[in-house]
């Protein structure tokens, strides 16, 4: 067995490079300290036997650690509903939709290929954080002492997962003012092609696929939609066929970034808000979420929408685990992530989301790119990184400059002026400090970009 780095432990699932940092062992470790985990919460009924869901992407190294993983649940005595080859939302929607106690899937979501992993949830598909469970795991992996049950849980296969979540999709959502529009998809051969093809196959619009063959080693490009570079192809081909629009989804098919008709990307804070819009109809004066990260036209079209939006930690774990405690409907964030308080719980549901995307630009007559040009009205800096050698001296550094603006310490330093705001924080696993900042013209968030840069050095 390979020594298992404890740095695989992440804040929001356990990820690094299989055959360095862990090996195959790893997944039948996880699965024996899982079910332990599991039979310690609250919610375990004592005696009653666990029903956990696992499933796989596609990399190359996850049949082997799903065995394994599979391996380790039985041994513990739980019982094991192999879902099959999937993409991680519709894992959670397995485990919420039919009520099981728990589901893991193995995967590195977008990194690159000699990266593996694992996403683990609670009974609804309550996300498995590191305050609420990763460390727990952890610590009893690294320490490998584990007592198998005196009865294995069997084995079964559930393969109507992805049907059932399309079928709900559908329910959700009046597909009926979906026009016949040309639409540009890429998967970057991951698991997002699963779900798109079983919802295409009931549209009237032209499916223009790019890089849809499941395949580990990722042939084309990483499948990360937040680089620049990983987006070449599929704005390249929007222009080429003169399509409507570009969806350019992760490797796991959680995250999804949109493109116009023009091919440009749409800034993740109007397509947030637009779909804020969109889901306040359904649910008037409800909360909406809205990541730290700046994105002032999220929060103005929610509030011209009747609805009460609530700023949230940065993370898919700590959103999801807000959205619960508060009572927040819908939520996006910069990263391409889109929850929802849906049927089966609170989580990615991609296939709504294409939907309701579907359904604005089949509205619009002159295209979505004419459309959202009347929300492009702030600047914003992107997201920059520095390496520091003191996270806490940065924010002194901040504080002692804009101490006189609006501070919010949500996640890192919010801090808001009338023409400019920003957030700056650190990483949770690098000497980083990320800076978020956005304007009411370029040439202010240029300026105060800078002076915020120059307090990071």
């Amino acid at each position: 067995m390979l020594p298992i780095n404890p740095e695989i432990f992440k804040a929001y699932d356990i990820r690094g490079v299989y055959g360095r940092d862990f090996d195959n062992e790893l997944g039948r470790l996880l699965g024996l300290a899982y079910v332990e985990l599991r039979k310690n919460d609250p919610d375990h009924i004592k005696g009653k036997k666990l029903k956990v869901a696992v499933a796989t992407d596609m990399r190359l190294s996850s049949p082997e650690l799903k065995e394994n993983l599979i391996r380790g649940l039985a041994e513990a005595g739980a019982d094991v509903i192999d879902l099959g080859m999937i993409s991680t939302p519709t894992m959670y929607f397995a485990v919420g939709h039919y009520k099981y106690d728990g589901g893991i899937i193995v995967s590195a979501s977008h990194n690159p290929k000699e990266w593996n992993g694992f996403k683990l949830v609670r009974a609804q598909g309550i996300p498995i954080s590191g305050e609420t469970g990763i460390n727990y795991l952890k610590d009893k992996v690294l320490a490998n002492h584990f007592l198998p049950a005196a009865i294995p849980g069997e084995i079964s296969k559930n393969d109507q997962a992805l049907q059932d979540e399309t079928d709900y999709a559908f329910s959700f959502t009046d597909h009926s003012k979906i026009k016949s529009l040309k639409v540009v998809i890429d998967t970057a051969n991951g698991m997002g092609a699963t779900y798109v093809k079983s919802l295409f196959t009931n549209l009237p619009c032209e499916l223009i696929p790019l890089n849809f063959s499941l395949d580990g080693s990722f042939p084309a490009h990483e499948a990360d939609p937040i680089k620049e570079e990983n987006l070449i192809q599929i704005k390249a081909e929007i222009k080429m066929r003169g399509a409507d629009l570009g969806i350019a989804i992760d490797g796991d098919g959680d995250r999804l970034f949109f493109l116009d008709n023009r091919g440009d990307t749409i800034d993740q804070s109007i397509t947030r808000g637009l779909l804020s819009k969109m889901f306040l109809e359904i649910k008037p004066g409800a909360k909406i979420g809205y990541d730290a990260r700046p994105g002032r036209i999220t929060i103005d079209l929610i509030k011209e929408n009747g609805g009460i939006p609530v700023m949230t930690r940065v993370g898919h774990s700590l959103i999801k685990e807000q959205m619960l405690k508060e009572d927040i409907f819908f939520a996006g964030e910069a990263s391409g992530h889109f929850y929802l308080r849906g049927e089966a719980g609170c989580f990615e549901y991609p296939s709504i989301i294409i939907l309701k995307l579907l359904t604005l630009v089949s509205q619009t007559p002159n295209g979505i790119a004419a459309y959202v040009s009347q929300y492009k009205k702030y600047f914003h800096s992107g997201e920059i990184n520095r390496l520091v050698g003191d996270k806490e001296a940065v924010f002194n550094n901040v504080l002692a400059k804009y101490g006189d603006g609006k501070i919010t310490r949500l996640d890192g330093l919010t801090i808001e002026y009338p023409d400019f705001w920003f957030n700056v924080r650190g990483s949770n696993t690098e000497p980083k400090i990320r800076l978020n900042l956005e304007a009411i013209s370029r040439e202010i968030m240029e300026k105060k970009r800078d002076e915020v840069l120059t307090l990071m050095q």
